[in-house]
């Protein structure tokens, strides 16, 4: 029996897997690792950054406030006189959580994996709101080109200590890129204001020892595929069925590993059940296939919203492993 890593690479290279990649396995998060924290449910919570974020009861997730008070960034030409980003001067012992867990893991059987949340395009639109970022694209594309060269350099910058204490194979990277049905940029423009950029910080990490770029956008992107190879992304994580996830496998699979089809959204509520969850995991392993592909739920985490959503989707991959293996 392949071990877990070995297992994602004969999938990712169309060899001889043994079973379904299940979900997350084949990487180990370092989520202890310094940096910038998301409010607690029910709570609100200002970031190095200045921007607050709300997490109202009931709700999924937090998302930042826009409203005059909290908007950060209220001037994208003038944007270095509001933008200031936080120290990475971290203290030594703050790693210590981190540094263990990653020493903790078997490499021959699983990645370690840095994680970086929130990625370039969400933090414009964090500083500004959704809005005033999508018009600045256009109106103020010079300034936005600024703005993303210095968020660049801060990854650069994070990710260095990062490495320097962790000392990654696997980077888990978030940002997502559209709506369930389209990008938010062009592709032209995309390629223009954060193909580059992207290059840059892929680059690095690949260039420090990390073997494998795992990016989150659990959207529509499916117009962008052609830029994520270029960028060096490896795996796409969070592909939703929105994007003919089997096409994309035909037409890209021995460049890039596609990973999700189960949309969150049809198995992850409140009323669940282990049956809707076999009918979707069922699906997506029978027209995805054996090869390119990792069968996942859509979330940008190993783990769901309600409670045995996760464990129960591992559990119907296995048996799809034993079924189509």
């Amino acid at each position: 029996m392949l071990t877990k890593r070995q297992n994602l690479i004969e999938t990712m290279k169309g060899g001889n897997p043994d079973r379904f990649v299940n979900q997350y396995e084949f990487m180990e998060m370092i989520l202890e690792a310094p940096m910038e924290q998301g409010p607690e449910p029910g709570s609100e919570v200002t970031n190095g950054w200045g921007i607050t974020f709300s997490w109202p009861e009931g709700q999924l997730g937090e998302f930042p406030l826009h409203d005059e008070e909290h908007k950060v960034l209220k001037d994208i030409t003038d944007w270095k006189k509001y933008v200031k980003s936080p120290s990475i001067d971290f203290p030594e012992e703050v790693w210590g959580a981190a540094i263990d867990h990653a020493n903790s893991i078997d490499r021959n059987d699983k990645f370690v994996a840095a994680v970086v949340w929130p990625g370039l395009f969400e933090m414009t639109h964090h500083l500004m709101g959704m809005e005033d970022a999508l018009m600045a694209f256009y109106e103020e594309p010079e300034a936005i080109h600024e703005l993303i060269e210095y968020l660049t350099q801060y990854e650069l910058e994070y990710a260095k200590v990062v490495i320097e204490h962790l000392h990654p194979d696997a980077l888990f990277h978030h940002d997502d890129w559209g709506s369930q049905k389209n990008s938010f940029l062009s592709p032209e423009m995309f390629e223009e204001f954060f193909v580059p950029a992207y290059k840059k910080i892929y680059g690095f990490w690949k260039d420090n020892g990390v073997e494998l770029i795992v990016h989150h956008s659990d959207t529509y992107a499916a117009n962008l595929v052609p830029y994520m190879i270029e960028m060096g992304i490896d795996i796409w994580q969070g592909v939703m069925t929105t994007n003919n996830t089997p096409e994309l496998i035909n037409k890209y699979g021995k460049e890039i590993t596609f990973m999700g089809d189960i949309d969150s959204g049809v198995v992850d509520f409140p009323g669940w059940t282990p049956e809707i969850v076999e009918e979707y995991v069922e699906q997506a392993c029978k027209r995805c296939g054996k090869y390119y592909f990792i069968p996942n739920l859509s979330q940008g985490l190993d783990m769901s919203s309600f409670s045995g959503v996760y464990e129960e989707t591992n559990a119907a991959i296995e048996r799809m492993s034993k079924k189509m293996f």
